[in-house]
């Protein structure tokens, strides 16, 4: 098992799905398992829902991020139960790639469970902006459209900055997903952090 941690639009889902292909792996995200309100910006299939709009347009960047953890600590059962599952099935079952932002450093590190390695994909905020004004064309955008968007990244970046810290206060394999490196070359780093684990999410020499 191959779990893969990291904030929204780091590229996660992208990595993953290119590890699984690498080393035929099943391939699950944890947004499948729950879905917290989503991205707050149009796309060519589908408008904003209200109940989305009302979420980032209400709340503070301190209301929204403990509302962000406040969903992913009641998700944590679920997915602590599928990987011990995973972990305790016969060898003859597929393997798993899971991703997700509910990955919380503290909680992964603290699973005792066999045959499995994390990381986590990081990068810098300016790529993650980057992103999200490209998917919703902020530049185009309404003034009321574009304040959704920047909720929603100063969630996301005091999301990536809490998560930082407590990897690296545990020691734990960060990547930096931000290099301009393609899908493939990072999957590539990710296979080669997942080799040198001795512990999920630490190598020999802690990281």
């Amino acid at each position: 098992m191959v779990l893969i941690g990291g904030t929204s639009n780091v590229g996660k889902s992208t990595v993953a799905k290119e590890v699984a292909a690498r080393i035929g792996f099943a391939y699950l995200s944890t947004d499948a398992m729950a879905r917290h309100p989503g991205r707050p910006w149009r796309t060519p299939e589908s408008e904003v829902p209200a109940h989305v709009a009302e979420h980032y347009g209400s709340l503070t960047v301190d209301e929204l991020i403990t509302s962000v953890i406040d969903h992913y600590d009641r998700l944590w059962p679920r997915i602590e139960e599928l990987i011990t599952a995973r972990a305790a099935s016969n060898r003859g079952s597929p393997g798993l790639v899971l991703e997700g932002s509910a990955l919380w450093p503290a909680r992964v590190a603290g699973l005792q469970v066999p045959h499995a390695a994390a990381v986590w994909l990081t990068t810098d905020d300016s790529l993650v902006r980057a992103r999200v004004h490209a998917a919703g064309s902020y530049e185009a955008a309404a003034d009321e459209e574009r304040a959704l968007m920047d909720k929603f990244l100063a969630r996301t970046e005091r999301y990536q900055a809490l998560m930082i810290e407590a990897i690296d206060g545990l020691g734990l394999a960060r990547i930096d997903a931000g290099g301009g490196q393609s899908a493939g070359e990072l999957a590539d780093t990710v296979l080669a952090a997942v080799d040198a684990q001795t512990a999920l999410g630490r190598s020999s020499t802690g990281r």
